[in-house]
């Protein structure tokens, strides 16, 4: 690749646009209108400025995401190039999270995941109940590329990192309500109040509900017929104690109740099961289904931070947190108005994380060191329902982690345009797992009373997998930056990325765990201000993909039996450019753009034929839910007036085609699409008052973020052929429909 011509170009491109700018603040506080703005990060885990960072980063903070009406983390992706955030399959906060291909669509329980989310730097093991919805925030960031020596943890893609505000120390009140689309209804409170002149309580409540965007056609008597509906309840509690200036400690609690029904498919072709086939809804948001359509997803934790200035160079800082979840669930696989292929099922976590930072900050060095202990555990049953053969295929068991880490990252300003960023990660993962096989006559549910008359009975099935394994790595980052002026840097970098070895939950015979991945990146980048109101912020990268785990079918005829095997078949690579450019034109206007590309395949994919030979089927398999190109245009115009300023924002976002899986069937693939928002948003004089009107996808384009592939593939002619329940099972799930909502904020 020619970078140098291809960076140019693209900001030819993308030079009538602007991301992330505002106003500047000059040296005393005030806004300084046209200008750009600093914007801070702490993808380091110090807080430095986003152009002084040489990472693939992208930062949206708290206006930016009220102006544009952003409402849950998965709206992020429009403005993180090569970003996929998306709601998975079955559920609605259920999240698949890749970043530059990287990244894990299956959600059962003891897979892990290939990009990480954080929550005040607490890293969040299961993507159930991922699809965080934004309140009290004060920034999300999207760190692209392995973050392996300050993160670690699962993060060979990337990183999401939410943080919330930090209190002001002041009596605070704030109220919003929402109304919109399908009786949007969203209330949201917040408060903080001071209790001494040194500890502060802060209080934040979220009550978020939406009808449907569609109807179940066929539901079990008593059960509410909404899909793709929200019901949600969430709360923040914080205390905030400053004890000196060099001493600040913060303790959060939050708890989240989502109680939305499970999220029924749109199916792609008709059943091949007599009495199956019921009028094709008019809409891929209407489903039917034979299961209740209720669903669960409770998670709760709490964490402690403690920040210690030792003194102008040394600080100490300690964040010690404890989550747990559970999620009961009903999937109907099938899509059907009779049982074919149905599955209950139950997820529940718990974990706790300890780690502790000793940072250096000095005139040439900076140093950040760290200790890192998690342990959890991933447990889960589901009963596959298979009607055709009268029978429910059990599997049951948990997968327990404890994780031991310790890294250094040190930079080194060498000369007064050179520096030096070195660093290194030891990670030690032990995982004990165990799988228990049931097969069971007649429908089966997790636990008695899932449906009416339902007893469970003792017996869990036979235990198949009751073992532990141990794997340890050492990854490494290295880096040199080039500050060619004040405001432009280069930088080349070098990193690894390591998540662990699992064993299968799906297991129905032993089977050896699957050996860890591994990701080596290379990235070259750029990050100017080119003037006072032009950023141009560019990065080219490589990644070589080792021992990708997949979950490959070893030949069976019997369609009764899943012959599922977790192992290291996959190698792949991938190659890429990420633009973001921000253009201050006026006063008044901002624009913004962001390109990504990316060339990802397989190199190889290890599998065997039906006589047991060794057999490559990377020509057969693509990389999953990364399109081709991503981009965004955003455009910000204030319009200052007697009674306060109104702000317009309207951005294009735009994905290139992209599959669901990594062996696609054409009828699953997604098209390229774009979705076009627009919002206008009121700030009184004071500030006190805010309305904002907001309306997403204003084309009403029809666009898959999921689905179900259980068919048995295709034959010569290109029919399909049963696959798991006797029944070509081939269903999408979609993204949300054109939305309007008006959200009126007080604060006082």
């Amino acid at each position: 690749m020619n970078f140098t011509r291809t960076l140019c170009a693209t900001a030819v491109t993308l030079a009538c646009l602007g991301s992330n700018a505002a106003v500047a603040q000059d040296s005393e506080g005030a806004p300084e209108k046209g200008k750009l703005e600093k914007i801070e990060v702490t993808a380091r885990r110090t807080v430095e400025s986003l152009q002084e960072v040489p990472v693939a980063i992208t930062s949206l903070g708290e206006a930016e995401l009220l102006e544009k009406g952003i409402e849950n983390l998965t709206e992020i992706q429009q403005f993180s190039p090569n970003t996929t955030l998306q709601v998975s399959r079955g559920t609605n906060s259920t999240l698949t999270a890749f970043i530059r291909g990287v990244g894990q669509q299956d959600p059962v329980w003891g897979f892990e995941p290939g990009v990480g989310i954080y929550i005040d730097d607490v890293y969040i093991a299961r993507p159930q109940g991922a699809v965080l919805d934004l309140y009290d925030v004060e920034r999300i960031e999207v760190l692209r590329g392995p973050q392996g020596t300050l993160y670690g943890k699962n993060t060979i893609g990337g990183a999401v990192k939410y943080i919330t505000k930090k209190m002001s120390g002041d009596a605070e009140f704030a109220v919003k309500a929402t109304v919109g689309t399908a009786s949007q209804r969203d209330l949201k409170l917040s408060g903080q109040i001071p209790l001494t002149d040194k500890l502060y309580l802060g209080l934040a409540v979220a009550s978020l509900q939406r009808d449907g965007f569609g109807k179940f056609l066929s539901v079990p008597e008593g059960q509410d017929d909404e899909n793709y509906n929200k019901d949600i309840l969430a709360g923040r509690l914080t205390l905030e104690y400053q004890a000196s200036e060099d001493l600040f400690l913060r303790f959060n609690y939050d708890k989240t109740t989502d109680d939305s029904n499970a999220k029924g498919g749109y199916r792609l072709v008709d059943s091949i099961i007599p009495g199956a086939n019921a009028p094709s809804p008019d809409s891929v948001y209407d489903s039917y289904s034979s299961l209740p359509t209720w669903n669960k997803v409770e998670l709760e934790g709490m964490s402690l931070t403690v920040d210690w200035n030792l003194n102008d160079s040394w600080s100490l800082k300690s964040i010690t947190a404890k989550r747990k979840g559970d999620s009961p669930t009903n999937i109907d696989f099938d899509s059907t108005p009779i049982p074919i292929f149905d599955t209950p099922a139950e997820y529940n976590d718990k974990q706790f994380s300890q780690e502790v930072q000793l940072n250096f900050v000095g005139e040439d060095l900076t140093f950040v060191s760290g200790v890192y202990y998690y342990d959890a555990e991933a447990c889960g049953i589901y009963d596959a329902y298979l009607v055709a053969f009268g029978i429910s295929i059990e599997q049951s068991g948990c997968t327990d982690t404890e994780s031991y880490a310790a890294y250094g990252q040190v930079s080194y300003d060498f000369t007064d345009k050179w520096s030096l960023t070195a660093g290194l990660r030891y990670t030690n993962d032990k995982k004990d797992g165990v799988v228990n096989a049931a097969t069971r006559i007649g429908p089966a549910y997790p636990y008695s009373g899932w449906v009416d008359g339902y007893v469970r009975p003792d017996d869990v099935g036979n235990t198949v997998i009751d073992d532990s394994e141990s794997w340890s790595r050492v990854t490494p980052r290295l880096g040199v930056e080039y500050q060619y002026s004040d405001d432009t840097m280069f930088y080349a970098s070098f990193s690894q990325g390591f998540k662990s070895g699992m064993y299968n939950p799906r297991a129905t015979f032993y089977q050896e765990p699957a050996a860890p991945e591994e990701v080596n990146s290379y990235e070259l980048g750029v990050k100017t201000d080119l003037s006072d109101n032009f950023r141009l912020n560019a990065t080219a990268f490589w990644l070589d993909y080792t021992d990708r785990q997949y979950v490959v079918n070893v030949p069976s005829d019997d369609l009764a039996q899943p012959t599922q095997r977790i192992a290291n078949v996959g190698e792949s690579d991938a190659s890429g450019l990420e633009v973001e450019i921000t253009y201050v034109v006026t006063d008044a206007l901002t624009l913004s753009g962001s390109l990504g590309t990316i060339d990802a395949s397989f190199t190889e994919v290890r599998s065997v034929d039906a006589a047991g030979n060794p057999i490559d089927l990377s020509d057969n398999f693509v990389i999953s839910n990364t399109p081709e190109y991503t981009m965004n245009f955003a455009a910000n115009y204030v319009l200052t007036t007697g009674i306060g300023d109104v702000i317009f924002n309207a951005n294009y976002y735009y994905r290139d085609d992209y599959e669901l899986f990594e062996s696609p069937d054409p009828l699953l693939a997604q098209e390229g699409y774009g979705l076009v928002n627009a919002s206008v948003t009121w700030y009184s004089e004071d500030g006190d008052w805010q309305v904002g009107l907001h309306a997403k996808n204003l084309t009403d384009e029809e666009y898959r973020v999921g689905g179900y592939n259980f068919t048995g593939g295709r034959d010569d002619d290109g029919n399909l052929l049963p696959g798991l329940g006797g029944d070509t099972t081939l269903v999408g799930y979609y993204g949300d429909p054109r939305t309007v909502h008006l959200s009126v904020s007080y604060r006082f």
